[in-house]
């Protein structure tokens, strides 16, 4: 627990079907297990809300529809429960804050945290960075790029996602497995590669397959096919399957039918799918490109390749599956490491040493304005 337990206010427009809004609610679980009051401010009708509901914390649904709504409402939450902290995760929470900030009416301490890999214009970033009391990015890759936009260094600080190992763990009902193995249909041998993102890269890897000689099954696990990816998968040798899966809130049972996982993405800041698919001991690809180069070490913890190197593509996922003692090594690596150094409770402890560095700066600017 915190030396001070605190209420937090954890704000998202986001809330759907992404791997930040597990993050996000991993997190505010685990604060609030360590003793914190956890309000979570989301819109009405999202995965979040249900989520965290369904956990027992204390929902808020707030109006994101304008800015001004937005704020008069974030105010309205703050005086009516005592807020310590506010935390931002998302664009529009995070521009309704900062206009409160300016319009002097948000004194509290005020934090945001940048997840995916930013882009912002720099005039805009400046302005809440400046604004902000601490940024927390979730990984050296997404610091180092807010910097390049001119981020104020002073204020920035890394806290990585961490993965909720007792979800990981916890085994798949049979009838997830079926439902997985149902969409999957017949593999007849074919390994499996399993991609759990929304929209990103996934052309990248469906445009290799025609070099990989050896049969696949490729599993794109939480998308909704456009016509260009429809396209790759209809022009592919027979030899290869591909599956399409819309979203699911559960979509660990695919990575225990998977023989490796692969991330084919330039704007990642801590991936939740690849955080996951390590822990379970999964050998993993992923593009060179953002916080997957936090996580994968390649030729140790996984594999990494050029982003839309279709051929570099080819060749790693050939190396993966035509190598057993490659692919046990790499996926032990992995999942050591991840269970080791981004744990949950890590994360939590990195938040809310944040959280006192926001409260003692605005503790400190009170101070100067009262004499």
């Amino acid at each position: 627990m915190s030396p001070q337990p605190l209420t937090i206010l954890q704000l998202t427009h986001a809330g759907e079907g992404a791997g930040s809004t597990q993050s996000i609610f991993s997190l505010s679980v685990h604060l609030a297990r360590r003793g914190h009051r956890v309000l979570v401010g989301c819109r009405p009708g999202t995965l979040l809300e249900r989520l965290a509901a369904e956990a027992r914390l204390e929902v808020v649904p707030l109006p994101f529809h304008s800015l001004g709504s937005l704020a008069g409402a974030i105010n309205d939450v703050i005086g009516r429960h005592g807020v310590d902290v506010v935390n931002s995760h998302d664009t529009r929470d995070r521009r309704a804050l900062t206009l409160m900030r300016w319009h002097g009416r948000l004194p509290q301490p005020f934090v945001v945290t940048r997840r995916t890999m930013p882009l912002t214009l720099p005039p805009e970033l400046v302005a809440i960075g400046l604004t902000a009391d601490r940024t927390i990015a979730v990984s050296a890759a997404v610091r180092a790029a807010l910097q390049r936009r001119f981020h104020p260094a002073g204020r920035l600080r890394v806290v990585p996602n961490g993965i909720d190992l007792e979800r990981v763990d916890a085994p798949p009902s049979e009838v997830d497995l079926a439902a997985a193995r149902a969409a999957l249909g017949t593999l007849d041998g074919r390994p499996v590669i399993v991609v759990v993102a929304r929209r990103k890269d996934q052309h990248v890897l469906l445009a290799a397959l025609p070099a990989l000689r050896r049969p696949v099954a490729v599993a794109c696990v939480g998308i909704e096919p456009d016509r260009d990816l429809i396209a790759l998968r209809d022009a592919l040798p027979g030899r290869h399957r591909v599956a399409f899966v819309s979203f699911t809130e559960r979509p660990l049972p695919f990575y225990r039918l998977a023989t490796l996982a692969a991330l084919p993405s330039r704007i990642e800041g801590l991936s939740q799918a690849l955080l996951e698919a390590m822990a379970l001991g999964l050998p993993v690809v992923a593009s060179e490109a953002g916080g997957n180069t936090d996580l994968v070490t390649s030729g140790e913890t996984g594999l990494l390749v050029p982003p839309l190197d279709t051929m570099a593509w080819a060749r790693a996922l050939d190396r993966v599956l035509g190598d057993g003692t490659f692919r046990s090594r790499i996926a032990r690596a992995g999942r050591d490491l991840v269970r080791r150094e981004f744990t949950l409770e890590r994360t939590a402890e990195r938040t809310e040493v944040v959280y006192g560095e926001a409260i003692e700066r605005r503790r400190l600017l009170g101070g100067r304005r009262s004499r």
